[in-house]
């Protein structure tokens, strides 16, 4: 670190800071705090899922991995690829709710029980996340910086500045700042790739000096068979349903649209920017055989590339990025849960009649707290990879009731709460007998989550046919909603909003049970137009993002 790396460094947290404030002018009520008032426009939106999505473990995680086995290792950071596409058809639903937080939605659908229970969850779901990610982020900038500051140093830092701005702002200061971290971000992802690259004289000294299969788009050496990646994408697209940040990421924007290209197209950024993070672990397995090299840890390949490649000046603009990837997110989390504990227990428990200005200031001082407890936690962290994992999969356990619910009638809160029971405990059945031990974060494997999975999907059936259903004009009332467009600027000819089969905007998911139905399958093409167009074309872009990655590894 040299005195332009400081200066590049503190004048990144002054900048970001200062433009989350200069922002914050905008709020005026509870739900343009909570919400930004449902007027984010569509690239702001992207800009807000691919911040919120990437963190600075990432990038390091997955250079280390392509140093130690070769490309292929991409799919531990493309898990999510081949579930992306249908980001487009889930997103409508949190629009569609006209709900704050996804804990209001799990009450209109299964009563106050398990609101509060899915409320409690996603609660320490943030409070944990804000630990893991501080804490990742620390490690890097520590050991970047050749140890100068500690990570309970960075933590601090990174936590007054998001929490500055956040406290004022809401997610409208978060959701700005995200778009401008995420050019950072990118910049993160490129900028070892170049210098590296001419460091070892190109790709032809790479391929010399590296065995052939590190440079295969998908092997057995990489440790991820077909098994594991269906696996991972069935925890990704059951889980990413019931995360308690999918209002914000898929309700905010100004239009339907503009919230499913948002969670959809930012996703595939970060599919992009991840080629370039594989990229840069193959250049520096070249790098440490052309300087007769030896790393003792292959996560350590991102910060001996730093070490060795980054000039001063771009040091500084490095540890930015670093803590860019983080701050995005850890202030979208602040924000959301001020508003799970202000909507689900402050307004529904505690105060009932509190005004807005209340709510306000409740969701402020709130987010306050429980950040500051995540910052806590954040300081007594050790392994942070483990720690996603482990939230990760409890959201895909909650997402059994969650996305069930949105596309099964019959289900019943009953069966929720059975779900998700039965599916937590055989999964630590599972995993103790595998392993002859009890631990709280066991190792993600394949196996034990998916006959928890497939527990919890049938356990959820059965005890919702055997015990008492839903009321039913409750559950018609809550269906219908989710057919009308949210963001209809004139009410229909019943004075409600308008149905959405009127302009193509019917949603498949909601459609599923019914497929035998003639009714359903009457116009199909006119009344999914919307899912029919954005499905086709999120699936031409996965395909492209795999050519890319196939066309780099043929240089």
């Amino acid at each position: 670190m040299t005195t332009l790396d400081y200066i590049v460094l503190i004048g990144y947290f002054v900048l970001i800071t200062s433009f989350g404030i200069w922002i914050s002018r905008k709020i005026k009520t509870s739900d343009s705090y909570f919400r930004g008032g449902r007027k984010f426009k569509w690239y702001i939106m992207i800009g807000q899922a691919f911040g919120v999505g990437t963190h600075a473990e990432m990038p390091v995680a997955q250079t280390g991995a392509t140093f130690s086995s070769g490309f292929a290792t991409i799919w531990y950071q493309w898990k999510n690829m081949l579930i992306t596409p249908f980001y487009w058809l889930i997103a409508p639903f949190y629009r569609r709710s006209e709900r704050t937080t996804v804990g209001e939605i799990v009450e209109d659908r299964y009563g106050s029980t398990m609101g509060m229970i899915y409320s409690v969850f996603a609660i320490a779901f943030f409070v944990f996340n804000m630990g893991v990610m501080l804490q990742g982020a620390a490690k890097v900038i520590s050991v970047a910086t050749g140890n100068l500051v500690s990570p309970n140093m960075v933590v601090m830092g990174m936590t007054i500045a998001f929490i500055l701005y956040s406290f004022l702002g809401g997610l409208i200061a978060s959701a700005y700042t995200d778009f401008i971290q995420s050019f950072l971000i990118i910049t993160l992802s490129i900028m070892l790739i170049p210098l590296g690259l001419k460091e070892i004289g190109g790709f032809g000294y790479m391929k010399t000096v590296l065995p052939g299969n590190f440079f295969d788009l998908f092997n057995s050496a990489s440790g991820i068979d077909g098994f594991t990646i269906a696996m991972l994408a069935v925890n990704g697209i059951v889980g990413i349903t019931a995360q308690p940040h999918m209002i914000s990421m898929c309700a905010t924007g100004n239009t339907e649209r503009a919230g499913r290209i948002g969670q959809t197209f930012g996703s595939m950024v970060k599919r992009l920017v991840t080629i370039g993070w594989a990229l840069t672990g193959l250049v520096v397995a070249a790098l440490v055989v052309k300087k007769n090299a030896v790393l003792n840890d292959p996560e350590m390949a991102f910060g001996y590339a730093c070490g060795e490649l980054l000039v001063p000046g771009l040091v500084g603009l490095m540890l930015s990025a670093i803590v860019a990837a983080n701050m995005s997110a850890c202030s979208n989390f602040m924000v959301n849960t001020g508003a799970l504990f202000t909507r689900n227990f402050y307004k529904k428990y505690i105060n009932p009649d509190a005004t807005d200005r209340t709510l306000l200031w409740m969701g402020r001082y709130s987010g306050l707290c429980l950040a500051i407890l995540g910052v806590l936690f954040a300081l007594s962290i050790k392994n942070v990879l483990h720690g996603f994992l482990f939230t990760e999969t409890l959201a895909a356990f909650m997402g059994i009731m969650f996305l069930g619910g949105l596309i099964w009638k019959r289900a019943n809160r009953f069966g929720a709460g059975a779900a998700v029971l039965v599916s937590v405990s055989v999964y630590y059945i599972v995993n103790f007998l595998t392993t002859g031990k009890l631990m709280l974060v066991y190792t993600w494997k394949p196996g034990p989550f998916g006959i928890a999975m497939l527990s919890g999907f049938f356990t959820f059936w059965l005890v919702s046919i055997l015990t008492r259903p839903e009321d039913k004009q409750h559950i018609e009332a809550f269906f219908d909603n989710m057919r009308r467009k949210s963001d209809a600027k004139e009410p229909g000819p019943d004075g409600r909003k308008p149905l959405a089969s009127l302009t193509g905007d019917d949603l498949l998911l909601l459609d599923i049970p019914g497929y035998r139905n003639k009714e359903r399958r009457r116009d199909f093409f006119r009344r999914y137009r919307e899912d029919l167009a954005g499905f086709a074309l999120s699936w031409l872009v996965v395909g492209l993002l795999i050519l890319i990655a196939w066309g780099i590894l043929q240089i």
